[in-house]
């Protein structure tokens, strides 16, 4: 890794993604900031980047549809532009749709996997054919879901999606390892956010606890201090993984 580090983060704007974007510039990083391309998703990547400045670090706020490859390509080069390279990409942008498997449009299904699986494929591609050029190895971390082992009843698209993810950085992982890029993806359990309370309601995430081996459920920042790791030299040694991080709720 270089002395010099960079991230990207995509997804950055808010939850898990803002947290992972924070807790990187703590570590030393520069960070290019992604989320989608409109005035309410831009204005609080601006808020993420003030904070990030805060700390001495610098932030490029390079808002783009990862589903895009296009879009992906000109996310990758604003980033080296501006801050000089990419040394850990975390492909962290996702959405989640729930509905009945025999009532979920095909449209719904496309653009599930259009963003949490050819999102993630496009940002490790271009990711990594910028280490590549660099010659320095790097990081490649995706945000994925214990859905990904378990299944999710009313989210067949979703963890469908999820479980892609584990066979491309299985794939991924194998490939790029020789030039010393190791690729992982973190699969929380239920992580409190404003997303997860819009969508189930804090009593029923409470009455959620007690399926976790310790009671109690994630935070953004348990999550980010798995990618803090994951993006370190010290995680070396760890590639092709997809890393549960769930509070022993799956326990597998």
């Amino acid at each position: 890794m270089s002395t010099k580090r960079v991230a990207i983060i995509t997804g950055a704007a808010q939850g898990i993604g803002k947290a992972i974007a924070l807790r990187l510039a703590a570590d030393g990083f520069d960070i290019g900031l992604n989320d989608l391309p409109s005035e309410e998703q831009v204005q609080k990547l601006k808020a993420v980047s003030d904070q990030i400045q805060a700390l001495g670090r610098k932030a490029c706020i390079v808002a783009a549809d990862v589903s895009i490859e296009s879009a992906v390509e000109g996310m990758l080069k604003d980033v080296i532009s501006t801050l000089g390279g990419v040394d850990v990409m975390v492909a962290n942008a996702g959405v989640c749709e729930l509905s009945p498997l025999v009532s979920t449009p095909v449209e719904q299904w496309d653009e599930i996997q259009g963003v949490n699986l050819r999102g993630v494929f496009l940002c490790f591609k271009h990711a990594a054919k910028q280490m590549l050029e660099q010659n320095r190895g790097g990081r490649l971390i995706g945000g994925g879901s214990l859905g990904g082992f378990s299944g999710l009843p009313m989210g067949s698209a979703y963890a469908a999606s999820k479980a892609g993810m584990r066979a491309l950085t299985h794939s991924a992982a194998r490939e790029l390892g020789p030039s010393g890029i190791t690729v992982n993806t973190y699969a929380p359990g239920v992580v409190v956010t404003d997303l997860t309370l819009r969508n189930y309601g804090a009593e029923f995430l409470e009455q959620q606890k007690g399926s976790c081996a310790i009671g109690d459920h994630g935070t953004p920042e348990d999550i980010a201090a798995l990618v803090s790791f994951l993006s370190s030299k010290e995680s070396r040694f760890i590639t092709g993984q997809t890393i549960m991080i769930d509070g022993g709720r799956l326990c597998t």
